[in-house]
Order: C-alpha cells, then structure tokens, then sequence
C-alpha cells in the first residue's frame, strides 16, 4: 500500500528543476518528463520515482510480480530483450554491459500533474513524505552542475563502410528477403567521465521532446530525448504511436512550413510510415478484440524544436484479464526500431550492425497498480557506463527500395546533431 499527499506548485520547471536536484542521492533514478506536450493519451506532465524496493531482473520476476502484486514499477527492456521473445542471438561487440531487462518497485513516487506534486510512498517511507517536501523546496530555483568537459566522439563505422552495408542491406530488399529495415550506428568516447544529470538536462533542452528519460540504476546511465511512444496501455486500450519519416526544421516559418509539407507528401517517407503502421497493426491484432485495431492517425506531420516527424496512432481493445506482459511481448521490439517482415530484418541488422544496441532501441517506462503501462523509444539518447567510463549513442535511418544511403547518411548525422552537441561542447 502506499500513502498519497499533495502539495501545490508556483512553477513547473522550477519544481523539475527541483526534483532532479534532490534525486542525484539515490542509486535507482527514473524519471519521465513530457515537457508539457499534451494530447489525449498524455499521462502527466512528470513523474520521479527513486528507490529500490524490489529489484526485477528476469522476464520471471516481472512475471510473478505483475500477477501477485498491486504495484508500481519503473525500469526498461532492452532491444536484445527481443532474444526472449524469438528464436534469436546477439553475439556483437556491448561495451555498456546493461541488463537485458531491469525493473525495480520504487520506494518513493512523485508525479508533476495538475500544478500539484503527487507524493506516493509505501508505508514504510510514508513518515518522510513532509521532511522530503520541505527538502525538495530548498532546490527550488538552484542548480548544482558539474561543468562537463569536450567529449571526443569517435564513429564505429566510418562513412565507406556504412555505404557498403546499407548497399548490402539494399541487396536484401531487392531479392525480396525484408521490405525495410532500421540500419543503426554507434558513435562513441571512451576513458570519459561526465556528470549524466547535467548531460541529460542540456539534451532535453536542446530537444523537448514528449516522452523524455533520465534513468540511473548503479553505474549506468540513460539520457533520453525521446519524441516517440513505443505502447501505452490504459484500461482496455492500447496505443501505438510509431515515427518513421524525418526532415530538418527550417530557418524561418514559411521555409519551415514548405519543409513539413513536403515531408507530409514524400513517398519514399510515407512508404516507410505505411510499412510500420502495418507491422504494428499486425503486432496489436495478436492480443486484440477481433474488428477493434484501427489507424487513428496516418503519416501525420508533428514539429519538434530540431526536426519534423510523421507519427502514426494505431489502436486497439484488449479483454479486461489481458496479460501486460503477453502484450509486451507480441509488439517487441517495435517497428519503427526494426523493419519488415520484423524476423528478418532483426536477423539481418544482427549480421550487419557492428555492435549491440543494448538499450538504445528498447525501451524505458512503468507499469502501474492496475495493469497498464506507457513506455516509449529509447532513441536521441546518450548512454553512459561511469565504471567502465564508456559512452555511446546510436542513430539509425529506415533503409527501403527507394532509399539513397547518401541521404539515409545525412539523415543519421541530422539525428545525432543534439547528442554531439551536449557532449562535443561540454
């Protein structure tokens, strides 16, 4: 059981601000920022939750506590979590060394909603709920940063041969093995040592995106910038909203509105949307009511503060009993992060991607006391191992019949602009 208070706010940010401050004790951090988008399935405009309970490291574990439990639960899958769920291996170079899954029951819950601080501690930290309001008031309007240093990024593929793989990949299409896959790469920087409190607050800023992460569990870090919700499930309901479709924001608005037009009309754009909508319609109809999957919204043009996605929003009704994690299971890994037919394309990008993705391409969210759940895509993201002082972040193109690997390139470096940004200028 856990105990509820509320407290009024003055201000948003400064009460973000604020919580992030007070959470750097703790070795088991996430956090979930929305950064104030709103739209019919948002959640909450920001959600802390610090503490380890109960650590969950297994599909088992996670198992036994969604059925025995009436909980909270906050952590992540990781992309090489899809081995669990088909016949499938990951035997490429993983420097960062996260778990495949992590979960754990947090002690403490603070959710940002409605100008009001939601407390949500179990009994046993219920006591400390007023001393942790007051401490949390103290950061109000300070900042206590540590100046990163110039990062020095390298890439683990240089640009001839990501040409060569995504002309490989190209073979692929054309003899009729995939329709499309998500070709990514690492950039890296090693023997480094960052504050990821401070990296991850630059990257938000720099982006704002609608499904922002900060997690820490021990040593490894995730900074996320997240434009894209992988599932959500809220009562009988299920939402998938995937991002396959990018182009640069322009320098003035009438350049910026062309720009976005143009995306909303581009074929080989809007082929890539269609082709993952359609994978995703399939994934959802595994667990749905029969006739109740349907496309809310098609290609649909969004604008974020670096670049301009289409977005699609497939839903569909599960019976009242379903099974969060059978559904979790049928929809990973997302569309958007793999390819068509999803099998193969995640066998192929295994022969030809040079590293794990780890993390990078799973997911971070919770599952709540009453069986639904909201993740999003671990993408535009940073990923820090302080043990090993080992960072990385990936970027990834939709790679199809029509695609130009010279554009797809760009594309990539388009994508990894905010991440060089926060780690090349410190």
């Amino acid at each position: 059981m856990r105990t509820h208070r509320s407290f009024e706010i003055n201000s948003l940010l400064q009460s973000k601000n604020a919580l992030l401050q007070w959470a750097k004790g703790s070795e088991h951090v996430v956090w979930l920022d929305s950064n104030s988008h709103r739209d019919q399935y948002s959640s909450f405009d920001a959600c802390l939750a610090i503490g380890a309970s109960q650590i969950l490291k297994t599909v088992d574990e996670l198992q036994t506590f969604l059925n025995q439990e009436t909980d909270w639960l906050f952590g992540y899958f990781s992309y090489d979590f899809k081995n669990q769920v088909e016949d499938l291996t990951s035997e490429n170079l993983d420097v960062l060394e996260f778990p495949i899954l992590q979960f754990f029951q947090p002690n403490k819950i603070i959710i940002i909603e409605d100008g009001q601080l939601h407390f949500k501690y179990l009994a046993a930290y219920a006591d400390e709920i007023d001393a942790d309001f007051s401490e949390i008031a103290q950061f109000q309007g300070t900042s206590q940063k540590q100046q990163n240093g110039p990062a020095k990024i390298k890439m683990r593929i240089h640009k001839d041969a990501y040409f060569e793989k995504a002309d490989r990949f190209l073979e692929h299409i054309h003899r009729g093995d995939i329709y499309e896959a998500n070709f990514c790469q690492e950039f890296y920087s090693e023997d480094i040592s960052i504050d990821p409190w401070d990296a991850y607050q630059k990257l938000n800023s720099i982006s704002e995106p609608p499904f922002a992460s900060f997690v820490r569990l021990g040593h490894r870090y995730l900074m996320c910038a997240s434009p894209e919700r992988y599932i959500k499930k809220i009562g009988q309901k299920v939402i998938s909203q995937p991002i396959k479709g990018t182009a640069p924001r322009g320098n003035d608005a009438i350049e910026d509105e062309r720009i976005k037009d143009e995306l909303s009309r581009d074929e080989k754009e809007r082929a890539e949307n269609i082709m993952i909508t359609d994978l995703v319609r399939n994934d959802l109809s595994k667990s749905a009511v029969k006739g109740s999957v349907q496309v809310e919204e098609l290609c649909k043009p969004y604008t974020f503060k670096q670049v301009h996605q289409l977005i699609s929003t497939i839903v569909s009704t599960v019976e009242r009993d379903a099974n969060p994690m059978d559904i979790i299971k049928e929809t990973f890994p997302m569309g958007s992060m793999t390819g068509a037919p999803k099998i193969s394309a995640m066998k192929i990008i295994e022969d030809l991607e040079d590293t794990k993705r780890g993390l990078y391409s799973g997911t971070v969210g919770y599952f709540d006391p009453n069986g639904n759940f909201d993740f999003n895509v671990v993408i535009r993201s940073i990923l820090y191992n302080a043990a090993k002082q080992y960072l990385s972040f990936s970027v990834g193109s939709a790679i199809t019949a029509k695609s130009d690997p010279e554009k797809e390139y760009q594309e990539c470096l388009l994508k990894a602009k905010a991440m060089r940004t926060v780690l090349e200028e410190g």
